[in-house]
């Protein structure tokens, strides 16, 4: 049983589901519109008022998510809190109400879990689709075939400070209508191109705020009846008419979601016109179905790290031969060392296959510039948090040790920073750590225990051990070196 929690502008959203076989079932839902996009105040903080909702609606998410037994959770949040400024401080308090730690994923990713999410609930392998969902605090739109996306682009418009730039005294007419429809058009001009219709065969619209739009255009008779231009433009039109929010009549437009409405609709015309579409097709499906399908794919060895992982080390020309060997190096050591859980497994893993990344920018200080990298690299299926532990990772791999000594009070960390550099150093001396007679713990203090054999075949792997026990030994950590017959 899987769980992906949604913390978005709008509102927060909870799936649970399993897969059935051939899809993702969906068991149950939670929806509660907190509007955490309108609890920005002047400043850019979340205002108290906004942070309270959200965690009195957090703490009933987690009554949900301990009343069902569940295999993994993840609980993702998008625009409001990726532009918070105040929301380093806000999400402990939000893990606390949860009981989960929260991942602030960046536009790309939330657009590439949003395809996913539809890709996996159509199931059309040969289909050359346009996904396009539009947030609170932002739009995502996206390119694929069948499964594969091709292109993401995520830009910072959506319905909440639409709604409240043009539409804040709660009236509608005309001129801030198409106000709101060009202010849209410019955030999208520049980066739309690539999704021109010649690219795509079937576009989808994935948001509620479609579905909805979708809904009442249906119900109302409006247009043709469809997600098309004139059905929106018909929709428009009767917003106008009605003057003012109170007097919308619109059958299936409930009083709270006028304001989201009434900021969607500019930001779909705009990409309307921007891009020559004629329609689109609504679907139930997005942001937390992807992350379902993710959770999903993980647990099948399915991971998109690893593809991230490969594409990286191509595009930055890493030696894959020497990556790979100090990842095997540094994850057997690693394992000698009897770590508490095996969290830190693909990181460390990952990590020793990026260690030189940063030679594409200098041979000198690479590991500084490969830590640069991997923390603020596009890695599809990454988190932020992830990244950061790349980064440290990599930073630490060689050079002195002073520069990480506050992540050494975990000593799993530690264990995975040693494992690294020694992992390294035995890459270099072409060591097998498994094929020689090498013995390594790490509690109080580090024991090392290697072959005689190993030292005098390999003179220069005296030097850099001596180097290695100095460095640790610099930060208080004794590093004993045995070797054996």
């Amino acid at each position: 049983m899987l769980a992906a929690v949604d913390l978005g502008s709008n509102s927060f959203r909870l799936h649970i589901g399993s897969f059935d076989g051939e899809g993702i079932r969906i068991i149950k839902s939670a929806r509660e519109p907190i509007r955490l996009g309108a609890g920005l105040d002047s400043n850019g903080n979340l205002t108290a008022q906004a942070m309270q909702s959200a965690l009195a609606c957090l703490s009933r998410f987690s009554e949900i998510l301990k009343s069902t037994s569940l295999h993994k959770v993840r609980v993702v949040a998008t625009n409001t809190m990726r532009i918070a400024r105040n929301g380093a401080a806000f999400l402990p308090l939000a893990e606390k109400a949860i009981g989960h730690p929260i991942e602030i994923i960046s536009g790309e990713e939330e657009g590439r879990l949003i395809y996913m999410g539809v890709a996996g609930f159509l199931n059309k392998a040969s289909e050359r689709r346009l996904v396009i969902d539009i947030g609170g605090g932002s739009t995502e739109v996206i390119l694929g075939h069948g499964s594969d996306i091709e292109r993401v682009e995520s830009f910072g418009i959506g319905t909440v400070r639409t709604c409240a730039n043009f539409f804040s005294d709660e009236r509608i007419n005309a001129i801030s209508f198409e106000a709101a429809v060009l202010s849209a058009r410019s955030h999208f001009e520049d980066g739309i191109a690539g999704f021109h219709p010649q690219y795509w065969d079937v576009g989808y619209g994935s948001s509620g705020t479609m579905r909805t739009m979708a809904e009442i255009i249906e119900k109302n008779a409006l247009g043709d009846g469809t997600l098309s231009l004139k059905s929106l433009k018909a929709l428009k039109e009767r917003l106008i008419s009605c003057g003012k929010f109170s007097k919308i009549d619109l059958a299936g437009m409930r009083p709270e979601r006028v304001g989201v409405i009434l900021g969607g609709l500019p930001v779909l015309l705009g990409i309307f016109e921007e891009l020559g579409l004629r329609s689109l097709q609504p679907i139930d499906a997005g942001l937390r179905m992807g992350v379902l399908w993710d959770l999903h794919l993980r647990a099948s060895h399915k991971d998109r790290r690893d593809e991230s992982v490969a594409h990286f080390m191509q595009r930055f020309e890493v030696d894959a031969l020497r990556a790979n060997q100090a990842a095997a190096n540094s994850l057997g050591l690693y394992a000698q060392m009897k770590p508490e859980s095996n969290e830190l497994d693909r990181l460390l893993g990952w990590s020793a296959q990026l260690h030189e990344v940063g030679l594409a920018v200098s041979h000198t200080g690479f590991h500084k510039h490969g830590a640069y990298l991997a923390e603020h690299a596009d890695l599809p299926g990454f988190t932020t948090h992830e990244q950061q532990i790349l980064s440290t990772l990599i930073m630490a791999h060689k050079g002195n040790l002073r520069k990480v000594n506050q992540t050494m009070n975990e000593l799993d960390f530690a264990k995975a920073i040693l494992a690294l550099r020694l992992g390294v150093i035995l890459m270099h001396a072409r060591l097998d750590p498994g094929a020689q007679r090498m013995r390594l713990r790490m509690k109080n203090r580090i024991e090392l225990e290697i072959s005689t054999q190993s030292m005098n075949e390999h003179p220069t792997l005296s030097y850099w051990l001596a180097k290695e026990q100095a460095a640790w030994e610099e930060i208080g950590v004794d590093f004993i070196i045995k070797t054996i017959a």
